[in-house]
Parts: structure tokens; C-alpha cells; sequence
């Protein structure tokens, strides 16, 4: 088998396949009503009250101290008061409550830094506004010192158009501690461009503050997509599509400037309705690098490698001046990774970083192999032990070495792991598609036969990934759904799939199961 796909050609394989016959939901109402099936999740408060907070609650970037708290007055029409609560004890005392006011200029949304809080412990949250009360959400704040073992749900790339979110209600019943969203939460298409299973709001493709707010506002009307957010805090970063595809920091393959106007004022807009609408804490805007610990056992670097610095593509990839990062995040990351004292540093990013000449994927790390030997050098020089890469974006699950030259047999060795300096993991999309079932478990074989590095590989199925930490190992499982599945409106439960392992002071993968 001798076939070669770009990274378009595999990102859109799915829409080569005839899925008229199988369609479900086309035209249906778009906020996922039907995965309001019980799917054997207890929710004990709820819907989301109409009108009032119709886009549920959500939690965020959470510090052994404090954690971001998230609603939305629905419908509103002037300035709302909104009061906040806090408790560990299902309310029936409140530790801690204040109030806030929100108004048109932030969209109505509620945002709050609750500071103060006590390591470890797993809160309770709910709001008040208009004489309703909100669902409540749940969320556990680290420990600060020693932590033996944590778990972690991984998603990335959720195309409401390309089906239903059974992945995040599945996850949404799993006990993490918190889940990390590496990207494409939304998509900027209009109907039928990329995906035909449900319509989206607005139907043409978003461009303006108005249109990012209105297509985040339908994502969180979704019931799975809610139901996820109310029992895990999220930590979240953005890919391409909270702007438009294939971005960089001056542009994007999807934004044609004699059309659709300034893509600085296009970049602008969507970051601000992602700053509104995500539960992330503010800082500087635009910029959302950041570092979180839990415990002693992991240090979580979440970078941007999209929009902050990211060199346009070009075909001269050798420049060794070329940027992914930026040099000022660069500069952080170089500072923060080797200062890290955690038994485990995850790095959660956007585009895969290990090598994959089969698929051309430019605009993967593959396209900037000086920033890649950056990243290397700075493991190796600075003897940085135990780095496993997060990676989303790809629609498709992978697990490798990371290694300067993977076809070498004299520097690296898949056997002993000699010459990987790292790990690198890769979730699925929620839905967003690879390539079609039919064609995937024989592309698949080839794939893992042409790179030595590569230990798991599936190009087709959507859904999620587990991670499973203590202080000797991480233990990466995935939950899959396919092609016919993720386009039934009512409720179905994924398989388990792969498991891969690293051991601690072993920079290499090893397939489980």
C-alpha cells in the first residue's frame, strides 16, 4: 500500500465517504438535546434553568489556592447582579460567596478568581441571578506538596457539524481531576463547509465578535458538552479554529482578506470571545502560556504553538530562525522546564510534535525542525527528566518517542529507548474526523511500519484519551467512538482502546494492550 495524504486530505478524509444515507440529525435543534439520554450519570441538580443560565456552569485553571468559576445570564438585557457560591458540603453551608456584576460588553458572562480556597479539597459551586439558581459544578483544587497519583482527561478538536458529543458526556462520568482541552473547541465554518450533521449558529462562517459569541453560545448549550463542565474543571488552550484554520500569528489559510476584512480585527474579536467564554484565568490578552502544578508529582506547561509568534509556512522549513513558539515563550518555556523539581512535566500543546513524513504535516512541528531541535536541546543540555508532550489537533490517536532522528540506528534504539529524550501522546478529536474506517486499520500497520519511533497509531476513531499518573509511571488508555456512532443523537457508549505506558527514568513508550 503506497498512499500518501496531506494534512488536508487527511484532516477532511471522512467527507470522502457517502454519509447521506446515514444521516441523523441534519436540521435538528443544535443543542444536543438527545444526549440528555441517563447514560448512567447521576446529575442530582439537573437541567441548566431555562432563560436564566441556560449555558450551565463551568470551572478552570485550578491552583492549590483558587479557581476559576464560569456561568452565563442568559437572555439579559441590562447590567445583573449575580451572586456566587462556594461549598464542600452539597450547600448546606457556604464557605465562601461574594457577587459580581456582568452587562453586553462582556456578553453577559460571569467570571470569578475565587481565591483563599484549602489544598486539596473538591468544591461545590452554583449562582444566583434573576430569582434562579443555577446547577451546581464541581471542582477539586490541587494539594500543594506531595501527591502520589492523580488521573487526567485529554481532549481536543469538537466539530458540532461532524456529530454528538457522547465523548464528553463519557468523559464527564469518569473520575479525573481535572481535564485538559488542547484546542479546536469550536469550529469557524458555516453549514455543510466542513461537516453536514447538525447546523450551526450563525449558518455562515464566524467572523465578528457578535458571530464567535453566538457560536460559543450554541456549543454550550450542548447537555454533554454542559454536563462535562459541571463535573470537571477544565484547563484549556486554543488551536486554529477558535480563529480560523491553519493560523499563524499574521494569518490563516481560512481568512481571505479581500473578503472578509482585517484578519487583525478577525484575531482580535475571537480571542476576546474565548477570554469570555472560556474558564481561564485573564491575563495579558492574547497570551495564554501558562504553568500549573499539582503537587509534587506533575508540572503542567501549557503552551500556544498557533498564534503566539508561529512563523507563517514556508517552503524553506531548514531556516533555523524559523519560530513556533515565539522567542518569548521560548524563553519561558527554557527558564520554567528545567526549574521544575515535579516528578512528571506535561507539556500541553496544539500540533504534533514527533516526525511524520508520511502525512507532509508542515504545519505540525514537522515544518519547524529548528524549533523542535530547540525543544530537544533544552531537555538534553538541561537534563530534564521525565517529559511527556500532549498533543491534540490531528483528529486521530498517536504515541511515541521523541527523538532527533527516529530512522537512525546508531542514536536511537526503540527497544532500550537509547536516544529518546521524551514522550509524546496524542488524543483524538470529540468528533472531529480522521480518516474513514474502511481504510484505517491497513494505513494504520503501514504507518507504524515506515516509523520506528511510533508504538500506537490509529488514523480513524474520535474520542478521548485517560491518563493515569503515579510516581513511578504514566499509563495513557483511550476511548473510542466510530464513524456511524459519533452521528446517533442519542446517547452510546465508547469501547476501550489502547493502553501505552512510560516508566519513570525510561524515555519510551511501551504498548500495554
Amino acid at each position: 500500500m503506497t498512499t500518501r495524504f496531506t494534512r488536508r486530505t487527511f484532516l477532511r478524509g471522512a467527507a470522502t465517504v457517502p454519509l447521506a444515507k446515514f444521516l441523523l440529525g441534519c436540521g435538528d435543534d443544535n443543542s444536543g438535546d438527545g444526549g440528555q439520554v441517563d447514560a448512567g450519570i447521576d446529575a442530582p441538580d439537573g437541567p441548566s434553568p431555562p432563560m436564566v443560565f441556560d449555558h450551565g456552569v463551568a470551572s478552570g485553571d485550578p491552583t492549590p489556592t483558587a479557581l476559576i468559576i464560569w456561568t452565563r445570564i442568559s437572555l439579559a438585557s441590562a447590567p445583573v447582579e449575580v451572586i456566587w457560591e462556594l461549598s464542600t458540603d452539597d450547600f448546606s453551608t457556604i464557605a465562601m460567596m461574594g457577587t459580581v456584576m456582568t452587562d453586553a460588553d462582556r456578553d453577559y458572562t460571569v467570571k470569578v478568581d475565587v481565591t483563599g480556597l484549602t489544598p486539596g479539597t473538591t468544591y461545590q459551586y452554583r449562582f444566583k441571578a434573576s430569582g434562579e439558581t443555577s446547577r451546581a459544578g464541581r471542582a477539586k483544587v490541587p494539594v500543594m506538596g506531595p501527591l502520589d497519583a492523580m488521573k487526567i482527561g485529554v481532549t481536543s478538536c469538537s466539530s458540532l457539524a461532524h456529530g454528538y458529543f457522547h465523548a464528553y458526556r463519557s468523559l464527564a462520568g469518569e473520575e479525573v481531576d481535572v481535564v485538559l482541552h488542547l484546542g479546536d473547541y469550536i469550529y469557524e465554518y458555516g453549514n455543510l463547509e466542513y461537516g453536514e450533521i447538525r447546523m450551526y449558529e450563525p449558518p455562515t462562517e464566524i467572523l465578528s465578535l457578535s458571530d464567535y459569541r453566538t457560536r460559543y453560545a450554541q456549543y454550550r448549550r450542548d447537555a454533554d458538552l454542559q454536563e462535562v463542565h459541571a463535573r470537571h474543571a477544565f484547563i484549556v488552550v486554543w488551536d486554529d479554529h477558535e480563529v480560523a484554520n491553519d493560523a499563524n500569528e499574521d494569518g490563516a489559510e481560512n481568512h481571505m482578506p479581500g473578503t472578509e476584512g482585517s484578519y487583525a480585527a478577525r484575531r482580535a474579536a475571537a480571542f476576546q470571545a474565548h477570554r469570555e467564554w472560556m474558564p481561564i484565568r485573564d491575563g495579558e490578552p492574547g497570551k495564554i502560556y501558562r504553568k500549573l502544578a499539582f503537587g509534587d508529582l506533575v508540572d503542567l506547561f501549557m503552551l500556544d504553538t498557533r498564534h503566539f509568534g508561529r512563523d507563517m509556512p514556508i517552503p524553506n522549513i531548514e531556516d533555523p530562525n524559523r519560530q513556533l513558539l515565539g522567542a518569548e515563550q521560548e524563553e519561558w518555556l527554557a527558564a520554567e522546564l528545567p526549574a521544575s523539581t515535579a516528578a512528571w512535566k506535561f507539556i500541553g500543546q496544539q500540533v504534533m510534535m514527533g516526525q511524520l513524513p508520511l502525512l507532509m504535516n508542515n504545519d505540525a512541528w514537522d515544518g519547524y525542525p529548528a524549533a523542535r531541535t530547540r525543544f530537544l536541546d533544552l531537555i538534553e543540555t538541561s537534563d530534564v527528566d521525565d517529559v511527556v508532550v500532549l498533543t491534540g489537533d490531528i483528529h486521530s490517536s498517536w504515541g511515541m518517542d521523541l527523538t532527533r532522528d527516529p530512522q537512525n540506528t546508531s542514536t536511537y534504539d526503540p527497544a532500550t529507548g537509547m536516544g529518546s529524550l521524551a514522550v509524546e501522546l496524542v488524543t483524538p478529536g470529540i468528533t472531529s474526523p480522521g480518516l474513514p474506517d474502511a481504510i484505517a486499520p491497513d494505513l494504520n500497520l503501514e504507518i507504524l511500519s515506515m516509523n520506528r519511533h511510533m508504538k500506537h497509531v490509529d488514523v480513524a476513531l474520535r474520542g478521548y484519551m485517560l491518563l493515569d499518573v503515579n510516581r513511578t509511571r504514566v499509563r495513557a488508555s483511550y476511548r473510542h467512538w466510530n464513524d456511524l456512532q459519533i452521528i446517533e443523537p442519542t446517547f452510546v457508549e465508547g469501547t476501550v482502546g489502547a493502553t501505552l505506558e512510560v516508566q519513570a527514568g525510561t524515555p519510551r513508550l511501551i504498548k500495554v494492550s
